[in-house]
């Protein structure tokens, strides 16, 4: 959720793996290697031994030449996560019936051909998005634990019927990080505190931790995460994954545990850009049951991966935006600024700095904070009603009345501090709330992206993502140095981002942001910069960075 807007977060530090168990997983490390590394223009040979970086594209082919199953791929991916999950605390769940739908859709496959791209293809969702399954919905609290969501979320009922098999839940950070202002992101109570995959004494990020963790580390070929601001894009950059965030009313939040109706968004997690794309073309479109989404008519193509040109940089004209993105981390900044110079090596036209105008406005301002309490309120309500009269979970105040009676489980390492705050506002109609509303629309959007994109003619801003991975701190919280997700998160703007380098063995990311529905754009931007760099190395769950 909002990884920019508050300093939340902390968890204890892993211990490190020892003697027989970390040999267990360096051999099973070794079963999984034997790809190459990033997308590549031509699927590769795959077999249920050498899964490891497969794409949409490898599968695809593999999966069409009969070369594997749905079920085998199934089963190797459950039995990936049954070996390091313990390790990473990704995944909170695993569907009880993957293997029975991945058979029933391999027999399909063999008689009537792929339904899309996805067909056969294990996802994992988030834990805040609706099955009508055997699986929960719990957003990682124990408060929601024996819900029955009457229906699929739409995104996974897209998912569905594209043939996808629904592998599990991924973990994430409780309430998708807006219960305190000092949790620990990844951490949940039904899942643990998820660990990055690239050193297990480092944060994931989140609030879509568990989605970036588990495609990083390969537990499934592809995820779904939501944002509000910057639950995609900094899980993914710290994870060194591809995350797309797509425009606010692009994909459907029906079913979709929410914070904040104005903001909330639901993307893929990839390892690639191809992947995120095809993934997109799947979950985005209008759904009657979103009215925001009707704001997609004629902004959602069919297909998002006609737009995957490895030329895409040349003649672009990409603006830095330095003012308040950068300088946090000398880590960080020194890694985006050989992407730049990438860029303008492929034929990009640099504008070095193209400022956003309102950045330290909406660093100081807090009009978001303020839409997110009464939203979060409001809308919370509204999802309650979805499960049911029976459900006794049915307002904020109950949800806060759950954690203070289960406090040993709920509240042993951070507090509630933002649900007593929401706790307090009033109702959508109050004249605070809808000034803060124009006030973050206008900052984010007219006079921000928007001003600065006009004045340069930009076909779209790059920052870096975020810093390097911190480590885990449950007692005192998130360590958290700065990102760039907030103008767009607070105008309802798409990002994208996507590898770009290490420092001292941890991913850094390079964001690349646009005006609404600019999805077309940014991916054939970050396609052409992946393609041309392939700076993504699967992680080594290593349990620490070493320092010599």
């Amino acid at each position: 959720m909002s990884e920019q807007l508050l300093p939340y977060s902390r968890m204890t530090r892993r211990t490190l793996i020892k003697g027989a168990f970390a040999s267990t997983i360096a051999t099973q490390l070794a079963l999984w290697r034997g790809f190459g590394v990033g997308a590549n223009a031509k699927p590769r040979e795959v077999t249920l031994a050498n899964l490891e970086e497969a794409t949409v594209a490898d599968l695809r082919a593999a999966l069409d030449q009969g070369k594997v199953s749905a079920y085998g791929l199934t089963q190797v991916y459950l039995a990936r996560i049954a070996e390091l999950n313990p390790l990473l605390n990704a995944v909170i769940e695993v569907n009880p019936d993957a293997e029975a739908i991945a058979a029933a859709l391999d027999k399909e496959l063999r008689e009537k051909g792929p339904r899309s791209p996805l067909h056969g293809i294990p996802v994992l969702l988030k834990d805040n998005l609706d099955t009508a399954d055997k699986l929960s919905t719990t957003a990682g609290s124990l408060a929601l634990v024996g819900a029955k969501p009457p229906a699929d979320s739409t995104v996974a009922a897209r998912l569905r019927a594209a043939g996808a098999v629904i592998l599990g839940k991924a973990n994430m950070s409780e309430w998708a990080n807006f219960r305190s202002i000092r949790s620990s992101s990844g951490w949940s109570a039904r899942g643990g505190q998820g660990r990055n995959p690239y050193a297990l004494d480092r944060n994931p990020c989140g609030s879509s931790s568990g989605s970036a963790q588990a495609v990083s580390a390969n537990l499934a070929a592809i995820s779904i995460g939501t944002e509000t601001d910057g639950s995609i894009v900094c899980p993914s950059s710290i994870c060194g994954v591809v995350g797309l965030k797509p425009t606010v009313g692009l994909v459907s939040r029906n079913g979709v545990i929410p914070i904040a109706h104005s903001q909330d968004t639901v993307g893929p997690i990839c390892r690639t850009v191809a992947d995120a794309a095809a993934v997109l073309s799947i979950i985005a479109g209008p759904d009657p049951q979103d009215p925001a989404t009707a704001a997609s008519a004629g902004h959602a193509p069919q297909d998002y991966t006609r737009y995957l040109d490895p030329q895409g940089l040349k003649g672009a004209r990409i603006g830095v935006a330095r003012q308040t993105f950068f300088g946090y981390s000398p880590a960080a900044d020194a890694v985006i600024e050989e992407a730049i110079q990438v860029m303008r090596d492929l034929g990009a036209e640099i504008i070095d700095p193209a400022d956003i105008p309102t950045a330290q406005q909406i660093a100081t301002s807090d009009a978001e904070l303020t839409v997110l309490l009464y939203e979060f309120k409001h809308d919370i309500a509204a999802y309650l009603a979805r499960l049911g009269p029976d459900f006794p979970m049915k307002t904020l105040e109950d949800l806060i009345r759950f954690n203070e009676e289960h406090a040993d489980q709920e509240l042993k390492w951070f507090g509630q501090e933002l649900f007593l705050m929401a706790q307090e506002k009033g109702p959508l109609t109050d004249p605070a709330y809808q000034q803060a509303l124009a006030e973050e629309r206008r900052l984010g959007g007219r006079d921000g992206i928007d001003a600065v994109m006009d004045k340069y003619r930009l076909d779209a801003l790059v920052a870096p993502t975020g810093s390097p991975a911190w480590t885990i701190d449950l007692i005192n919280g998130d360590h958290f140095l700065g990102a760039s997700s907030s103008p767009a998160a607070i105008a309802g703007y798409p990002l994208i981002t996507v590898p770009a380098g290490y420092a001292f063995g941890l991913p850094v990311g390079l964001t690349f942001m646009g005006r609404a529905f600019s999805e077309p754009t940014l991916i054939r931007l970050a396609y052409a910069f992946e393609q041309a760099t392939r700076v993504r190395k699967p992680p080594q769950l290593l349990p620490t960075i070493p320092m010599d």
